[in-house]
């Protein structure tokens, strides 16, 4: 039988909210028939699951529980710490979409670097209060982020996703989002989205852009 790691990406990095918040994320690191992975990460219920062909290559395929998904944020992220942790680090992981850049910076922040034209579409929708996004009720069809600054001159943002068109009424925390939004504000933010987790994105080289996060290992199970 095949082990599951489960993954929590993006938690808190600060004082105050210190290991909380995270999206969980499920990675195979052994063999898994292509045939079976749908129903797989159907049957987790994670807002995705990751398997990886060919570690020392980084080349891997995400699945939502309702599709397959050429590119995605927190996926990625969490498998480039989790191979780190491994002891089978790479520089470059390999979605269908392309390559993509992955290090981790002197505080511990695990980065990726894509391009917003391989994420999935969101809606955008900006608040002028946070607290008005905090009041939302995810709809059950909608694929769009909610947000509102917390302070724009420091760009600390509060968001919200839902992803109902993939399966998850409501997202912890969506690098494929921060990366898109990053791209169109063109500038460094910090974004507090679900229950607790924390989001770095910035603009990177040559159009691209980076979003980075902390990792910590919740499970190991067989599945």
């Amino acid at each position: 039988m095949p082990r599951l790691h489960v993954v929590r990406v993006f938690v808190g990095d600060c004082v105050v909210d210190s290991g909380a918040g995270g999206n969980p994320l499920g990675v195979f690191l052994d063999p898994v028939r292509h045939a079976q992975r749908q129903a797989i990460a159907a049957d987790l219920g994670f807002s995705e699951t990751v398997f990886v062909d060919d570690a020392a290559a980084g080349r891997l395929e995400i699945y939502v529980p309702l599709r397959q998904l050429p590119f995605a944020g927190h996926p990625l992220v969490g498998t480039a710490w989790l191979l780190d942790q491994q002891g089978a680090g790479v520089e470059v992981l390999r979605p269908p979409a392309g390559e993509v850049p992955t290090w981790t910076d002197a505080d511990g922040v695990r980065w990726i670097r894509g391009r917003a034209e391989w994420a999935p579409h969101f809606d955008f929708r900006q608040y002028e209060r946070a607290a008005q996004v905090d009041a939302l009720t995810p709809p059950p069809d909608a694929h769009e982020d909610c947000w509102a600054w917390l302070d724009e001159t420091a760009g600390e943002i509060r968001s919200r996703v839902f992803a109902g068109l993939n399966g998850t009424l409501e997202d912890e925390a969506t690098g494929a989002a921060a990366i898109r939004l990053v791209t169109q504000l063109g500038r460094p933010i910090r974004i507090h989205q679900g229950v607790g987790s924390v989001l770095h994105a910035r603009p990177g080289p040559d159009g691209t852009a980076e979003v980075g996060g902390r990792v910590e290992l919740a499970d190991v199970r067989e599945y």
